[in-house]
């Protein structure tokens, strides 16, 4: 008997794997396994995936459900893998709690650079693996260096059609081909959420309002609070500039009240009528419901799912502080704000986002120019996983390096992987000169210790 285990930390990822079961993307198998995690800071007063409204609707693609956290508690599964001696413990372990017995088994993980998926991954270490994405983070590299005993397991990359004739750049280090889950079977998953009473139960009957999205990017380090509530209020401000009078504003489930609270002040003073929707529903159903006539916020991958499977109208606002604050260069949000900042209009150009309205192209690059520049960005981020992409990288920055494209990289990851752009021609030689470098740090240990 063939065991098949469905590894889900959030509900739209749990609707990416129901959607690509009823796409038959998966071989029959004579048992299914959800497996959830609950990988929030403080997972015992944060719902699990399914406490979660609408789970209901998408159970049934499988035989049981289990949890993560209370097979490994006390840890928390983002903390948590096996130390490598332990290994064939853990494996006779869940096979005697998850009866297994000695049946083959495959697995279906999400984010698997990381744990928890990586963890159960290194536990079944002979099963074979299927990689989902739920998100734009699967279009940028790899964000680790995997282990080949893991990354050659990997028979291929599930991921939705959010840019459409973009390709992933995930796990390709590994010869790993993507596959595309069909939209017209993800948005009838979306569509059995949107008329599920649990989802919608407590949602304001609003017609064609402003949606707003939050990330709480603070939790992140990425911004601090205060600029990220500021980030919210110009959201506010940007979506009243374009004269919605009915904004709904979807915080993320672990911001703080306050937040909400500061909005609704601003919202006063402006004259338009806010409403705050706190139940953790999806924003694809807050779509189906409302029908907004507009989606806005920073880099959320709600922003493309909006445009790309429901044709409504979105607008970006704080890439361009974040693709400067985010580091170190490596971080992996890098490609997803790029790739809102790059296709998107801003929120505070308002001819380019009226534009979408009556079906004009935004003035965003196009998806070839985009591949370009991924691969520019995702050779800048991991140059030692990908080295054979220095040659696109070099073409694309001696030739498309101007004063809007600067944005997308930093002089100084520039130089220490010697790439056009760096420093001037005439210096070029620097960044490679190993006794240049010596100097320099000696320089500055002498500048350190004058100003000590």
């Amino acid at each position: 008997m063939t065991t098949q285990i469905f590894f889900a930390s959030t509900l739209y990822g749990t609707a990416t794997l129901a959607a690509a079961l009823d796409a038959d993307c998966f071989a029959p198998a004579d048992r299914r396994i959800l497996l959830v995690s609950n990988n929030a800071a403080t997972p015992e007063v944060t719902p699990s995936v399914d406490e979660m409204p609408g789970f209901a609707k998408l159970r049934d693609r499988f035989d049981e459900v289990l949890s993560w956290n209370e097979t490994i508690t006390p840890f928390h599964p983002g903390g948590w893998s096996p130390r490598a001696d332990d290994v064939p413990l853990w494996e006779r372990h869940l096979r005697l709690a998850w009866n297994l017995g000695d049946d083959p088994v495959e697995l279906a993980l999400e984010s698997i650079q990381v744990n928890p998926a990586l963890g159960l991954a290194q536990i079944f270490m002979g099963a074979p693996l299927d990689v989902y994405a739920d998100g734009l983070m699967s279009y940028g590299p790899t964000r680790n260096k995997i282990d080949p005993l893991v990354g050659s397991r990997v028979r291929r990359l599930l991921h939705l059609d959010l840019v459409p004739g973009l390709k992933p750049m995930l796990l390709t280090e590994f010869g790993v081909a993507p596959e595309i889950i069909p939209t017209e079977v993800f948005l009838k998953v979306l569509g059995e959420l949107g008329d599920d009473p649990s989802s919608t139960a407590g949602l304001p009957r609003l017609t064609s309002p402003a949606l707003l999205l939050g990330q709480y990017l603070s939790a992140l380090d990425i911004l601090t609070a205060e600029e990220e509530e500021d980030l919210h209020v110009r959201l506010v401000r940007g979506a009243a500039a374009l004269g919605h009078h009915q904004i709904v504003f979807k915080p993320h489930p672990s911001a703080p009240a306050r937040w909400s609270r500061t909005l609704e002040r601003e919202a006063e003073q402006l004259g338009v009528e806010l409403t705050v929707v706190d139940s953790p529903v999806l924003a694809e159903v807050l779509y189906q419901r409302m029908r907004p006539a507009l989606v806005a916020g920073c880099f959320s991958t709600a922003l493309l799912t909006a445009q790309t499977f429901y044709d409504i109208p979105v607008a970006r606002l704080g890439t361009t502080t974040l693709l400067d604050r985010l580091a170190p260069y490596q971080n992996s949000n890098r490609v997803p704000v790029t790739i809102v900042d790059a296709l998107l209009p801003e929120l505070t150009d308002k001819s380019a986002v009226q534009a979408q309205s009556s079906g004009t192209q935004s003035s965003g690059m196009s998806v070839a120019e985009l591949s370009e520049l991924i691969v520019a960005v995702g050779f800048a981020m991991q140059a030692k996983i990908y080295p054979s992409l220095r040659p696109a990288a070099e073409r694309y920055l001696s030739r498309h390096l101007d004063a809007h494209t600067w944005r997308y990289f930093k002089r100084r990851r520039l130089t220490s992987l010697a790439l056009p752009g760096a420093v001037p021609q005439q210096l070029a030689f620097i960044p490679r000169n190993a006794t240049v470098r010596r100097v320099a740090r000696r320089a500055r240990s002498f500048k350190r210790a004058a100003l000590g």
